[in-house]
């Protein structure tokens, strides 16, 4: 069945595939986002660079819903083959690839994490090797819904490093979609507290509105 229209036959329908909306070059490398950036989104943000091979939207937000509301697994396959596609730069041959963690709540109520999910897939595929450093801290936060504003509000998404693991020098901060990067920016934050001199940020989509 298709994870995303839930039609009878492949995991991902012809149809289904024909919808995704690849993003092409040129883009920018420190927010994903095409075309020319006259006025970052990512500028002040504590990553360096990001990249996400589909746009939010139609089968991309299928497949995100899939995997983190109707609890099917299955959905990170598609995801994780078009995230390999990436071309990492700066972080090493074999890079730490840092799941941005899940509320605790969360994760057991879905029985998964779904950033270490891809994670773990990318690692299958050879991208990297994953170093799950990170732990979300405080209550949990909806990001849904949120403005910008309140999305990357101070102290809304609390990250911090797990004890006694090692932290990389370089690493990929692996999620499941960019939007306004208030999530990505709190790990990153984390992370460069801990010693990480670069952090790039791969996400299976990228909100371009």
């Amino acid at each position: 069945m298709c994870v995303a229209c839930r039609a009878p036959g492949l995991l991902l329908c012809a149809a289904c595939r024909r919808d995704l909306e690849w993003i092409g070059e040129p883009r920018c490398p420190r927010c994903a986002l095409p075309g020319c950036c006259r006025r970052c989104p990512a500028a002040g943000l504590a990553f360096d660079a990001a990249w996400a091979p589909v746009a939010y939207a139609g089968t991309a937000g299928a497949l995100v819903a899939a995997l983190k509301f109707r609890r099917l697994r299955a959905a990170a396959e598609p995801m994780v083959a078009a995230m390999s596609r990436a071309p990492l730069e700066g972080v090493g041959r074999c890079p730490a690839l840092v799941p941005v963690p899940t509320a605790r709540g969360r994760a057991r109520s879905r029985g998964f994490d779904q950033a270490f999910l891809l994670a773990a897939g990318l690692a299958a595929r050879g991208v990297g090797t994953v170093a799950a450093c990170l732990e979300r801290s405080g209550p949990p936060t909806r990001q849904l819904g949120a403005s910008r504003r309140e999305r990357l509000a101070a102290g809304r998404i609390e990250v911090r490093l797990r004890p006694r693991v090692a932290v990389p020098r370089a690493c990929v901060l692996v999620d499941d979609v960019y939007t306004t990067g208030a999530t990505l920016h709190a790990c990153a934050r984390a992370l460069r507290a801990g010693g990480t001199e670069r952090v790039t940020a791969l996400t299976y989509a990228r909100a371009l509105t």
